[in-house]
């Protein structure tokens, strides 16, 4: 039983970083182009050169 006092703020500690990680990440524009990395991933950028 003496182990709850051990695992509840451990539970809690770990649960706020992260959500400050969470928070972090959406102030710093993590989120702002889902879109644009699929969209990048089907893209030909390779350029060959004939020669």
């Amino acid at each position: 039983m003496t182990i709850l006092l051990f695992l509840v703020p451990l539970a809690l500690l770990l649960g706020l970083i992260a959500l400050v990680a969470f928070m972090w990440s959406l102030r710093s524009g993590q989120f702002d182009d889902l879109d644009g990395a699929a969209h990048r991933v089907l893209m030909d950028d390779d350029v060959e050169d004939d020669q």
